[in-house]
């Protein structure tokens, strides 16, 4: 067993996701911990180029399997070629992004490798040689250290919580093609239906404006995307107005629906419920607009605005629009 960290990239559209570039940032602080190195694998099809990104993030050694079958995500096909990939490296941990799909993919591989897994990380530590991870659990209220019980440890991080490193084009690395052997995949995507917008997705984003039920109709979202245009940020709902069917399910922020730990969370017209805390209480800054001063969403925001969200709101909007004119 190697003390070897090996990131999974993640690919969409023939490129890295931000999500790749923060497990190389912190697999590579665990590895030097280890002693050993920070490795990467990319699987698609035309994923040539990754490679060279990959390095100048700073994987020392790139697997690359590229094949026709691997396009599109599979769950089957993926975890395959990955099973066989980690067998074979027999590293120290393995990383993969807590996203759609790496919530998908992470326990499948650790189930095939018999092997632990620890889900939506904030947090890693090595001690005595050993790989401590923490993450949040009973919707965030308290965090748990786990130590799996033995190699190669697995993990998923959660979204924009490490920084990624800084990209340095001088640097290189050693790419290996392996074998694309997907095996039989009985699951196959018939068509990739992508969603009409220009906006950040909702787990990447630095900034999110997210609206509740105090938006009372649908229509008033006008109000959250408008704000969210002048800021360049996702937009978000709570569960109560997904419900209601005013939003989709992909806007969901919350223990039921997305994760997201952006820089700036502005939430509208949300009470605070713990389901939607779970989803969100690890911003780095959160702002409150609420008519209620006594709704629970005050208690872990670091601004809290009582007052109409209608009067509130496209004052916020024509303000940071100003700052933005003033540069």
């Amino acid at each position: 067993m190697s003390n070897d960290v090996l990131v999974v990239a993640e690919i969409r559209d023939g490129a890295l996701k931000k999500i790749s570039l923060e497990m190389l940032g912190e697999g590579r602080n665990i590895a030097d911990q280890l002693g050993g190195d920070v490795q990467a694998v990319a699987l698609g099809h035309g994923v040539a180029d990754v490679a060279t990104t990959l390095a100048h993030y700073g994987a020392q050694k790139i697997f690359v399997a590229d094949d026709p079958s691997l396009e599109n995500y599979t769950a089957e096909g993926y975890t395959n070629v990955l099973a066989n990939l980690v067998k074979q490296t027999r590293p120290a941990l393995v990383l993969l992004g807590a996203t759609t799909a790496g919530k998908d993919l992470a326990p499948r591989l650790a189930a095939r490798l018999a092997v632990g897994l620890a889900s939506d990380c904030t947090g890693f530590a090595v001690q005595d040689g050993e790989v401590l991870m923490t993450r949040p659990i009973y919707a965030g209220k308290a965090i748990a250290t786990i130590k799996e019980a033995g190699r190669p440890y697995m993990a998923t991080i959660r979204p924009n919580i490490f920084a990624a490193p800084e990209a340095d084009t001088s640097r290189a690395a050693e790419v290996e093609n392996i074998p694309a052997d997907a095996g039989e995949i009985r699951a196959k995507v018939l068509e990739m239906i992508m969603e009409a917008g220009e906006r950040v997705e909702l787990t990447e984003a630095d900034i999110v404006v997210s609206g509740g039920r105090g938006l009372k109709a649908p229509e008033h979202f006008a109000l959250i995307e408008e704000l969210a245009d002048v800021l360049g940020a996702a937009v978000g709902a709570s569960r109560a107005t997904v419900d209601a069917g005013w939003k989709d399910h992909s806007y969901q922020v919350g223990q039921t629906g997305k994760v997201v730990t952006p820089t700036l969370y502005i939430a509208c017209g949300i009470s605070g419920a713990i389901q939607h805390l779970a989803g969100m209480k690890t911003s780095k800054y959160i702002v409150a607009v609420n008519k209620d001063p006594e709704a629970p969403i005050f208690k872990v925001a670091d601004y809290g605005i009582v007052g109409d969200l209608f009067k509130v709101v496209p004052v916020l909007a024509e303000e940071f629009k100003k700052m933005k004119a003033e540069g």
